[in-house]
Parts: C-alpha cells; sequence; structure tokens
C-alpha cells in the first residue's frame, strides 16, 4: 500500500517530539495489527470485546489519564489524540471506544479517597458513561437514590465503571447542576438496543437503575475541575471531550484518503477507460481533500498545544483558549466528513459495493459529527466570543 504515514505531517513532528513509551511501542502495533483483523468482527457484534479492551490496556491506552499517585501515565492530550487518530485508521468504533481513555479525567473531580478505591487493582480502569438524559435522583441519607434509563454508554460492555447524570429530584427554584454518579459496571444494567448504521462496533447501549443508593462520595458535578495536582486535570475535561471524538473523524478522513489514494493505478472500469490518475476530477478531489485534510489537523493540534503550554506555564485556560479547543475539534470532525465524502465520490462506482472499507467509514464519518460535543453551536458559541472581544478592543 503506498497510503501516507503520519510520520510526515508537520504538525505530527512536535506532538512525537515527546512521546512516552507506550504510544509508539509494539505493543500499539500489536493492536493496531488486531484491530485491522478483527473490525467486521466489532461491526458484528455491535461493541469491542473485553478481550480487544485488554490488548487496548496492555497499549496503555486507558492508563493515559490515570493519575500518576495512582499509578498511571498520564499523557499530555495532543500525543494522546494522535493515539486515537492513529486507532481510527485502522477502524472507527475501536478509535471511538479507545477515545474513552481519556474519560478517567472525568474521575479526577471525584474525592480522593474514592479515586484510591477506583485505582485500587491498577492503573488501567476502563469508564464508560451514557449521561444523558439526566434522571432525577432523590436525596438520601448519605447519598441519593437512583432510578432511570440513558443513553449512549459507549463501550459499556468492556467497562469497568459505569457513570450515569443526575440531578437533585428534591431541589425547587434555582437550577439543579448536572452530576455524575459513577459505580462498578457489574451493578448497572446494559440494555442491549444499540442498532445503527454507523459506529455499530462502539456498542453504545442504554443503561438503567432502579432504587440504586450512591453515596454522595462517588458523584461530582459533570466536567468539574480535577482533584489532582496533575496538569492534564487542569485541561478542561469538556472540550477535551470533543477533541477525543474529532480525532476520530480525523483517523478515518485519512484512512478514506489512503483508500482512494491507492485506487489511483487501479483496473479501468471499462475498456478504454481512463485510469483514475488520468482524470481530472479525481486529480482535483485529491489535492484539495489532501489540503483541507491537513489545514484542519494543523488547527486541531495547534490549539491543542497552545492550550498544553499555558497550563505548563502555570496560567489558567481562558475563556477564549476554551473556545478555540472546542472550535478547532468542530472545524476538524466536519472538514474531515467532507474529505470522506470527497474521497467516496472520486472512488466512482467501486466505492458502492457493500463491502467496499469506504461505505463504513462514511457512516461511521458521519456519526462523529452528530456528536452534542461537536455541533455547529460552538461555530455561534466561537462568533459571539470573537465579537465580545472585537467589541472590548
Amino acid at each position: 500500500m503506498n497510503s501516507i504515514t503520519l510520520d510526515v505531517y508537520p504538525v505530527q513532528k512536535k506532538v512525537v517530539a515527546a512521546l512516552p513509551p507506550h504510544v509508539d511501542s509494539p505493543e500499539m502495533d500489536t493492536l493496531i495489527a488486531e484491530v485491522t483483523a478483527r473490525r467486521d468482527e466489532f461491526d458484528q457484534l455491535g461493541h469491542v470485546p473485553r478481550d480487544l479492551i485488554a490488548t487496548m490496556k496492555q497499549a496503555g491506552i486507558f492508563r493515559s489519564s490515570t493519575p500518576r499517585r495512582f499509578g498511571g501515565e498520564p499523557l499530555a492530550p495532543a500525543p494522546f489524540l494522535a493515539m486515537v487518530e492513529r486507532i481510527s485508521r485502522a477502524d472507527g468504533s475501536a478509535g471511538w471506544v479507545a477515545a474513552f481513555g481519556s474519560a478517567n479525567t472525568y474521575l479526577a473531580a471525584l474525592p480522593i479517597e474514592t479515586q484510591r478505591q477506583i485505582y485500587a487493582d491498577g492503573p488501567d480502569q476502563v469508564y464508560a458513561g451514557g449521561l444523558y438524559p439526566l434522571q432525577e435522583a432523590q436525596p438520601v441519607p448519605g447519598g441519593w437514590n437512583i432510578s432511570g434509563r440513558w443513553h449512549f454508554a459507549s463501550g459499556c460492555k468492556g467497562a469497568d465503571w459505569i457513570g450515569v447524570g443526575i440531578k437533585d429530584g428534591g431541589g425547587e427554584g434555582a437550577p439543579r447542576p448536572a452530576l455524575m454518579a459513577v459505580m462498578p459496571a457489574a451493578e448497572v444494567e446494559i440494555i442491549d438496543n444499540w442498532n445503527v448504521v454507523g459506529m455499530q462496533g462502539t456498542g453504545s447501549h442504554d443503561t438503567r437503575l432502579k432504587d440504586k443508593f450512591v453515596a454522595h462520595e462517588w458523584t461530582c458535578a459533570r466536567g468539574a475541575p480535577g482533584l489532582i495536582d496533575e496538569p492534564l486535570y487542569r485541561y478542561p475535561a469538556l472540550a477535551y471531550q470533543a477533541e477525543v471524538h474529532a480525532a476520530v473523524n480525523i483517523g478515518l478522513a485519512r484512512a478514506a484518503l489512503d483508500i482512494v489514494t491507492d485506487m489511483a493505478g487501479g483496473a479501468k472500469i471499462m475498456p478504454g477507460a481512463l485510469r483514475l490518475a488520468d482524470r481530472a476530477y479525481y486529480k482535483i478531489k485529491l489535492g484539495l481533500s489532501e489540503a483541507k485534510w491537513r489545514s484542519a489537523r494543523m488547527f486541531f493540534y495547534d490549539a491543542c498545544e497552545q492550550a498544553w503550554e499555558q497550563i505548563l506555564a502555570g496560567n489558567p485556560i481562558s475563556e477564549e483558549t476554551d473556545m478555540m479547543l472546542k472550535l478547532s475539534a468542530t472545524y476538524a470532525a466536519r472538514v474531515s466528513m467532507e474529505v470522506v465524502n470527497d474521497a467516496y465520490q472520486a472512488a466512482g462506482m467501486a466505492a458502492i459495493q457493500r463491502t467496499h472499507r469506504l461505505q463504513r467509514i462514511v457512516r461511521d464519518a458521519m456519526v462523529v459529527t452528530q456528536h452534542a460535543a461537536l455541533s455547529e453551536f460552538n461555530y455561534e458559541s466561537a462568533g459571539a466570543l470573537f465579537a465580545k472581544l472585537g467589541i472590548r478592543r
């Protein structure tokens, strides 16, 4: 295959300069090879099975946001996003599930003693959460009584811990904050109802609880700052959520471009027809798509690196920087979707076959852009902020 490797992209040189060993390791190579060989299986099962989750753990995916004090090897956001991107090139669903290796940043807002219990069996803990719709929980002595059903718990069948979203069912008047309640995965009912055309392998099933008591110390405000005094837990959690999902589409777009590039000199559709490489429309789409993908990806990683540099310098993340993270993630995800569509069109009739890999890439990439964290509302919010800054000037 004549696909372009990540190593030649200029932004990647900055990202890989300080990669910890487990990011580009034999274990990661083993994971990518296994994901590539089994991606059809994930789609048929409707989830990524636990043995593959174990391979992800061996590759260091899930200790990448575990605090050092609990044995973790927390990564700066950019190299972690590069890992998700690489896995997503092999399979979108596997990349989506791997993206939840960042989710332990949510757990950092729980009391320290609670976190100590979570990591008692080691740093490779997998958290999954279907936090919406928020369910009203009833306050009881020492905690909450929780009943309800939640959607989109991606990766729940391979999780060690599951979170659900609640709000105070006994409160009146003032808006009630969104809380996250966490518990062992075995204590949560999984309703096997994930039946979609894209990202089928993510296993984003519903979860359900009935009259479940959860102590206060196992709850925290969703997206609250971490209580761990390490740089990663000062990175804005909700912006990071947008970024890890956008990285999936960046990887899918690269895979689509690799596929259509490799088709350049392939078999002709009919006798006397031009090869794709000799067709003007193909060359135009290929050139423009490379430019779009590289530009969006550069903006994406640049915003991430700038935010991280602010944190390492001891500065709080500003409103403008936080919005830039969400804006760059939204833009990268949506431009990547455009690139996937362009690649599909450039591939011609060959891509309409149900078994052609571009079929699944198109469906998976569309799902990414539907995620609430990557909504076009981020464009409006960014525009409003820029306008406000302009007025101040």
